[in-house]
């Protein structure tokens, strides 16, 4: 019996896809619901499994071929079929060899010469009897040369430089000072990546990668882009951290962290300026009364969005649960088409690489983007006085043609106010 593979039904208006991979190879033997191969799509990546046990006897489909949804990737069968892979062969063929022992000397009988070969029989060692502990040798700390002068021995040290490889152009080839300056004047050595790859390299971009330079070239086409930016002081949310942490982690197993206060922040301040989370279907404004905050994921194959759906009727260990069970899935590839789809609102959280300020772009079909960067300690005044404050830049890039300057400047200045005054998130006001 032999049961057929095919493109399984990818989603919502995708039509086809690439074969990224094939995880077994033709002859292998496979279980039941275990996957064989990858497919790559527009939006995720996603594993076909075997329809049943045997063998993987056909791979139809090579990969890097574009398939369509229905279309024959390979077969497998229950008896195995042809393509069953023979076990290797064991050869039982022994070299006749005669071993004739002597007190001093072995003469072994080659078999394809006729004169015999002399073999010196090495004496057997004795065995090492440990009569203490033996501890491993532990290499003594590298000491820097005492005739380096202070100079050289402070630069030596704080750079971790091997003196050894230097020569030294002072009497008896002492290393000076001079020596470790002209070594800013040699020429490095070529990248390793230029060594293994050349000059260039040309490699085809994924549909992942494809679809993201469309989309956002989609969204600098279409919509009307803007930026407004503020700060944000971040010592009450810093310091309501610190105080619960621990009582925290211990009820709900998850740590609390900063992404479920702009979370709440921004549900707030989308209920209250609903524009921001609307969109644009030709010549009508569709309102959303849901708050699906889709939040950016970098991950090794590029940058996906991920929604966390119905924001507004979570708690904040239910926000931090959701998100790193979904960042985690991201960054697996197991991400599935439904956990991408359905965002009113983004946000990009930047200041994890140490981004200070940037503009974010619009994820179509929504109007707004917020942007999250570093936190740094800056000198702020507070009632007068000037004082060092952690303080994060806020960016939030907006589709101009439904929201209004006035808009925009009042929604992030929402945002603002919660964040510095977080009782206020628990509050609802």
């Amino acid at each position: 019996m032999s049961e057929k593979i095919v493109v399984p039904v990818l989603g919502e208006s995708i039509t086809e896809a690439t074969v990224a991979k094939w995880l077994k190879n033709a002859g292998d033997t496979v279980e039941a619901d275990e996957p064989i191969v990858e497919l790559e799509t527009d939006k995720v990546n996603l594993e076909v499994p075997s329809p049943i046990s045997g063998v993987l006897t056909e791979i139809n489909s090579q990969d890097g071929s574009v398939v369509e949804v229905g279309a024959l990737l390979g077969s497998v069968s229950a008896e195995g079929g042809t393509a069953v892979k023979s076990a290797p062969k064991i050869s039982q063929e022994i070299k006749q060899e005669e071993i004739v022992p002597a007190e001093s000397n072995v003469i072994k009988l080659d078999a394809n010469k006729k004169e015999p070969k002399v073999f010196e029989e090495k004496p057997k060692e004795k065995p090492l009897v440990l009569t203490e502990e033996v501890k491993p040798d532990v290499a003594p700390k590298r000491d820097v040369n005492p005739t380096l002068s202070p100079a050289v021995r402070k630069i030596v040290t704080e750079n971790n430089i091997d003196i050894n490889s230097i020569q030294g152009s002072g009497k008896g080839g002492r290393v000076l000072k001079g020596d470790l300056i002209s070594l800013m004047g040699a020429n490095p050595k070529p990248s390793e990546r230029k060594i293994q790859y050349g000059e260039e390299e040309r490699i085809k971009m994924t549909r992942l990668r494809q679809t993201i330079a469309k989309r956002l070239k989609q969204a600098q086409e279409n919509a009307a882009l803007l930026t407004t930016f503020n700060e944000v002081d971040m010592s009450s949310v810093m310091e309501m951290r610190k105080e619960n942490q621990e009582d925290f982690q211990s009820r709900y197993g998850i740590k609390l962290g900063f992404m479920s206060f702009f979370v709440k922040a921004c549900v707030v301040a989308l209920k209250n300026f609903p524009a921001v989370n609307a969109e644009i279907d030709g010549d009508e404004i569709i309102y959303k009364n849901y708050y699906n905050i889709s939040f950016a994921v970098g991950t090794d194959k590029g940058l996906v969005v991920p929604v966390l759906r119905n924001a507004d009727e979570l708690s904040f260990a239910d926000i931090e649960k959701n998100i790193k069970e979904i960042s985690e899935k991201a960054r697996d590839g197991k991400l599935t088409i439904e956990d991408l789809q359905g965002g009113t609102f983004t946000i990009s959280n930047g200041g994890v690489y140490g981004s200070m300020l940037s503009t974010p772009i619009l994820n179509l079909p929504q109007s707004g983007v917020l942007g999250m960067h570093n936190i740094v300690e800056r000198p702020i005044v507070v009632d007068g006085e000037i004082k060092i404050r952690p303080i994060m830049y806020l960016a939030l890039s907006y589709d101009h043609r439904i929201i209004d300057g006035k808009e925009s400047v009042s929604f992030l200045k929402m945002i603002k106010e919660n964040l510095e005054d977080p009782r206020r998130l628990f509050l609802d006001i």
